[in-house]
């Protein structure tokens, strides 16, 4: 598939539905913008991909919905050249947002089928994580703590304490916790032991899974 121009103005069309539902960042929409989310979706689904709405991928995972792609980038607040830990890889479009926005990722996969396609994808249309690993998200990557900041993209039925130990004095995990629906949660390391912890509204994502395949 290639990118066109009228793949071009859907996602403008795309970024001006996440303005209206709130999204400010700059470099959040510019990196939506720029992404052509067609291309981390099967063909079949390829005239629904700049639709606000979540897709299914392979391993019976989704693609996220780009506002919540776009909200939880947001809460991040990536800077240039920050060190950033992704817990469940997918399809690979959360990381290239994180990479249009000039961050290093490190990003980990528990779904063997979706680690080798999207190790070998993303490489392909031009992106490229400092580091990618199949393994438990639980766990985090801890050789390459600590982080400026970790997002994960399942919900999570608990905060793991690996990921809030791998995150810098002032880094924030921002993960979505709950069984059946979520609750994005942002919690800052403010010492050593200590953390803040903001909730932001409900939300559904597919379950962060314990045991890798």
């Amino acid at each position: 598939m290639k990118d066109t121009f009228k793949h071009q103005g859907l996602r403008n069309r795309l970024v001006k539905i996440l303005i209206e539902k709130g999204i400010k960042d700059v470099n959040v929409l510019t990196a939506i913008q720029k992404i052509p989310r067609h291309l981390f979706m099967d063909s079949g689904f390829e005239s629904f991909a700049y639709q606000d709405k979540a897709f299914p991928i392979a391993a019976e995972q989704t693609i996220s919905q780009p506002y919540t792609v776009a909200f939880q980038t947001e809460l991040l607040d990536v800077k240039p050249d920050q060190k950033i830990l992704e817990i469940g890889t997918g399809s690979g479009y959360q990381t290239a947002v994180l990479l249009e926005m000039n961050a290093k990722v490190y990003t980990i996969e528990r779904q063997k089928e979706l680690y080798k396609k999207t190790k070998l994808f993303l490489p392909k249309i031009g992106y490229k994580p400092k580091h990618m690993s199949f393994g438990d998200g639980y766990k985090g990557i801890k050789e390459f703590a600590p982080y400026d900041g970790i997002i994960v993209t399942a919900g999570a039925p608990f905060i793991p304490k690996d990921l809030l130990m791998q995150l810098k004095i002032g880094g924030k995990l921002v993960i979505p916790v709950g069984v059946e629906d979520q609750i994005m949660t942002v919690l800052t390391r403010t010492t050593e032991l200590d953390f803040e912890k903001r909730t932001y509204g409900n939300f559904r994502f597919v379950p962060m899974l314990k045991k890798k395949n």
